[in-house]
């Protein structure tokens, strides 16, 4: 997962939550509905799950209490302390979307939440094959992450997070890996995934992949 944004991961641990749930005013846009935005990753996740980019625990949470057998993948170390102060009995692994530890059984689920655009574009292309291995047929990628529908809408966010003064957001727009919503369907189908997209904020869009 992007292991060279570790740095920043660290950082961003202790003031996580107080950002994904409306504290502050830059990042408002991009978590904005950031509850409901879990909810629908989780009501489509099934079976035993593996969730990468755990971070503090918010998705891990509602997945527990849909009766979901979860392993957590966090490279963080801050956000693993913050995620088993939470739910301390969870199986809960250093490792990122394409260095970690193969689980014990079966996956029929693989998820994420606000963390895949950390990984270029050639490497969630590598991610998606390696799930493709790992999950059965009608295994589904349920993701919910930050994507643009097309380069017109990418440079408009641009502008706009400029002209508000969105400093850190702006820099995270210039060296994250948004990816375009074109380029990710073809990564999935190339890998023998139907993805369906639907937009739940400005940034935030959910991504549901099911492989056949």
């Amino acid at each position: 997962m992007g292991r060279e944004f570790i740095h920043t991961f660290e950082q961003w641990a202790d003031h996580y939550d107080h950002s994904v749930f409306g504290g502050d005013r830059e990042y408002k846009e991009v978590f904005k509905n950031y509850d409901l935005i879990l909810e629908e990753v989780a009501k489509h996740a099934r079976g035993a799950v593996l969730e990468f980019g755990v971070g503090t625990g918010n998705l891990t949470q509602k997945l527990i209490d849909r009766g979901l057998d979860v392993v957590g993948i966090e490279p963080s170390g801050k956000m693993r302390e913050k995620a088993q102060t939470k739910l301390p009995n969870l199986q809960l692994v250093d490792g990122d979307f394409l260095d970690f530890p193969l689980p014990d059984h079966p996956v029929d689920s693989i998820v994420s939440s606000f963390a895949f655009h950390h990984l270029t574009d050639e490497e969630k292309e590598q991610a998606i094959e390696k799930y493709s291995r790992l999950l059965p047929i009608n295994g589904r990628i349920v993701f919910a992450d930050t994507l643009f529908d097309s380069e017109l809408e990418k440079k408009k966010v641009h502008r706009w997070a400029r002209a508000n003064g969105y400093a850190h957001l702006l820099k995270d727009l210039n060296t994250e890996y948004y990816p375009l919503r074109s380029n990710l369907y073809t990564a999935f189908r190339k890998k023998h995934f139907v993805p369906y997209f639907k937009q739940l904020n400005r940034f935030a869009w959910l991504i549901v992949a099911e492989k056949n």
